[in-house]
């Protein structure tokens, strides 16, 4: 059906979006891509072929670019461009280089100064955010945590005050232990989304307050199945000076005058010169010092 009077393509990279599982969330544009691309480089080739014969496409070339040899694949790829080859790039599931290879490919074919063209189709993240019903116009995409959960801990703390949503990718072996993690550093009345197997048999889409996330996945081992996308509500905001702006008032009152520490911790963190005079009087007089 599509290959009735192919266009020729430009010659360029281009970085196609394919379903994250359901085969028929793929673009009439995406499949125009498919058909014309002299070749198709795929992270895993089985995986595109079982793509490519549903939608009974044959490549004229599939060629392999997954984590492990995408440097190399990359100048196989400039070098097919370069002599006048159009290369379609696809993942194995969703939007390429998005926590996936090919942003090295990207980069190199960029570097090379030859063209790369987004074709937009399916993406995790924002499958799940549109099913999330947070009402935060910002979110930060995270990807996937560490897998330590010391490491987690440290990187959640670095997130805690952020005001907006946040979005990571979480595998099935991990996804208990993060949610402990997220519920221990981002506080336990935070809401949190947990998308499971999206766009797949077994969809699920919950959502409850970070502290009975981990109830509701040791309820039935099947919620800890598939992949995961885990979002969070963003940080309430918060009540009086951020703990930075205390910590650096702190430090300047033991070695400075009152006002001059005042002034110092004003500029430093952009706070009002009132709140941090009161702030700075009650720690001096919490730590029994003279008020100069």
């Amino acid at each position: 059906m599509h290959n009735e009077h192919p266009q020729k393509l430009e010659i360029a990279l281009y970085v196609v979006a394919t379903p994250i599982g359901n085969l028929r969330d793929i673009t009439l544009r995406a499949l125009d891509v498919l058909v014309q691309a002299d070749v198709v480089a795929a992270e895993d080739t089985r995986n595109t072929a079982h793509l490519l014969s549903h939608h009974k496409i044959r490549a004229q070339q599939l060629i392999a670019v997954h984590q492990h040899n995408e440097r190399g694949a990359a100048d196989k790829i400039i070098a097919m461009l370069q002599a006048g080859q159009s290369v379609a790039f696809v993942s194995d599931a969703g939007t390429p280089a998005v926590s996936d290879p090919g942003a090295l490919l990207v980069q190199a074919v960029l570097k090379a100064g030859l063209r790369v063209i987004p074709i937009p189709g399916a993406s995790a993240v924002v499958t799940a955010l549109s099913a999330a019903g947070f009402n935060e116009q910002q979110f930060l995409f995270y990807g996937f945590l560490p897998n330590k959960s010391a490491a987690r801990r440290t990187a959640l703390q670095n997130l805690q005050t952020h005001p907006y949503s946040l979005a990571f990718y979480e595998a099935p072996h991990r996804i208990v232990e993060c949610v402990i993690d997220l519920c221990a550093v981002l506080g336990s009345e935070r809401r949190i989304v947990i998308a499971r197997e999206i766009t797949k048999l077994f969809e699920t889409i919950h959502s409850c307050a970070l502290q009975d996330a981990e109830a509701w996945l040791l309820s039935d081992s099947n919620q800890q199945r598939g992949e995961f996308v885990v979002l969070v509500s963003g940080a309430p905001p918060q009540q009086g000076l951020p703990v930075e702006t205390e910590r650096t008032l702190k430090l300047l009152l033991a070695d400075l005058p009152l006002k001059q520490a005042v002034q110092l911790a004003a500029q430093i963190s952009g706070s009002g010169r009132n709140e941090l005079y009161e702030l700075a009087l009650s720690i001096k007089k919490s730590t029994n010092d003279e008020i100069d």
